[in-house]
C-alpha cells in the first residue's frame, strides 16, 4: 500500500444549457406565480436542456472545460465517476458513455447515486483512490437533466428543478495545508417515500399503467422534506467542525446544496455564519441536483469569494435521506 496522501480539487468546469424557463413561463403553464415562488423557494429562473439532450452530453462539456483548465488531455486520467440521478440510461452508466464521447482512453469509471447528496459522496469515493496512492487524476462530474423526470402539471416540483452540470479533477496535493481534510455522511432511508419516483426500477417496471398514473416522475412531501433538510444539514455540518474544533466563524467560504434558499440561511445562521460567506445561486439555476455544488463552487470563484487557501464547508441533503458534509482547504 502507498503512502497515504492528502487529496484537493484542483480544477473546475460547469455548463448549463442555454434554454432559460423563468417563474414567468411557469405562471403560464401552472396554477404558481413568480412571487409564490420566490417566497417559498427563492427561485427566478432554471436552465433546460432540449430534447434529445442527454445527462452525458452535459457532463461531457463541464468535463472538457476541466482538462483545459487543468491542462492535461482525457487519457491522462485515471478515473471518471459521474454523479447522477437522471442517467442517459439504466445501463450502460452515464461514465461509460462519457468516456467514450471525451475519448479518455485505457480510464475507467462509474456512476453513483445519491440523489442531492451525490456530488458530494463522488468527491470523497473519489479522493480516497488520490489518497491511497492508486490514482493521481480523478475526474468527478455531477449532473442531471430533472426536467426529464419532472411532471409540468405539478407545481410542487416543477418550479423547483432545473438542469445543469459541474466537474472537478481530484489529485494528489503536493502542500499538506490544502485539499480535502474530513467528512461526515449519513443516510435515513425511513425518508425514502418522501421524495423518489416510484416507477422505472426493478419494483415498478415500465407499464402502461405506470405511465398512466405519472410514476415515472419525482414525487415530493414538501414539508417533510423541508423539515428534514434544514435540522439535518446544520447538524452534520455542526458535528463536522466540532470534530475539527471549529466553528461557523472558521469557515471562509460554505457551499450548501442549493435545494431551497430558506434551507440554506437556516442552517448559516445556526452555524453564526455572516451571510456574505454563503453562497447562493438558486435564483439562477434552481435545484440542479447533482450539479449544485460544483455550480455553486463556480458562483463563489467568479463573485471573488472562493480563494486559494480558504476554508470551505460543503453541504448537501438529499432524497433516500442522504445527508453530507465535507471541509476543505481550497487549492487554487
Amino acid at each position: 500500500m502507498s503512502q497515504l496522501l492528502r487529496a484537493k480539487i484542483s480544477a473546475l468546469g460547469t455548463y448549463v444549457p442555454p434554454r432559460v424557463l423563468t417563474n414567468a413561463d411557469l405562471e403560464k403553464m401552472v396554477d404558481t406565480t413568480d412571487q409564490w415562488i420566490l417566497d417559498r423557494t427563492g427561485i427566478h429562473e432554471r436552465h433546460l436542456a432540449d430534447k434529445g439532450v442527454a445527462s452525458s452530453d452535459l457532463g461531457l462539456e463541464a468535463a472538457k472545460k476541466v482538462l483545459a483548465q487543468a491542462g492535461i488531455g482525457p487519457s491522462d486520467l485515471d478515473a471518471i465517476i459521474v454523479a447522477t440521478v437522471t442517467p442517459d440510461m439504466l445501463f450502460p452508466c452515464t461514465a461509460c458513455l462519457v468516456q467514450d464521447k471525451l475519448g479518455a482512453k485505457d480510464v475507467w469509471g462509474f456512476d453513483m447515486n445519491a440523489a442531492c447528496s451525490s456530488f458530494l459522496y463522488a468527491l470523497q469515493v473519489g479522493s480516497r483512490f488520490v489518497v491511497s496512492g492508486d490514482h493521481k487524476k480523478v475526474l468527478i462530474i455531477g449532473v442531471d437533466i430533472m426536467s426529464s423526470i419532472i411532471d409540468y402539471t405539478d407545481r410542487a416540483t416543477c418550479v423547483i428543478f432545473g438542469d445543469g452540470a459541474g466537474a472537478v479533477l481530484v489529485e494528489p496535493a503536493t502542500d499538506d495545508s490544502l485539499g480535502l481534510i474530513d467528512f461526515l455522511h449519513e443516510v435515513d432511508g425511513s425518508g425514502g417515500c418522501s421524495l423518489f419516483m416510484p416507477a422505472g426500477g426493478s419494483l415498478n417496471p415500465a407499464t402502461h399503467e405506470t405511465v398512466a398514473h405519472r410514476m415515472h416522475y419525482v414525487h415530493q412531501d414538501g414539508q417533510a422534506v423541508f423539515k428534514f433538510a434544514v435540522r439535518k444539514m446544520a447538524e452534520v455540518c455542526e458535528r463536522l467542525l466540532q470534530r475539527n474544533g471549529l466553528t461557523g466563524k472558521d469557515i471562509d467560504v460554505f457551499i450548501p446544496h442549493q435545494a431551497n434558499r430558506r434551507i440554506i440561511t437556516a442552517t448559516a445562521d445556526r452555524l453564526g455564519m455572516p451571510a456574505d460567506r454563503v453562497i447562493i445561486n438558486i435564483d439562477r439555476f434552481g435545484n440542479t441536483t447533482s450539479a449544485t455544488l460544483p455550480l455553486a463552487m463556480q458562483t463563489a470563484r467568479e463573485e471573488g469569494k472562493l480563494k486559494k487557501g480558504d476554508m470551505v464547508l460543503l453541504a448537501a441533503v438529499g432524497a433516500g435521506f442522504t445527508v453530507g458534509a465535507s471541509l476543505l482547504r481550497w487549492a487554487f
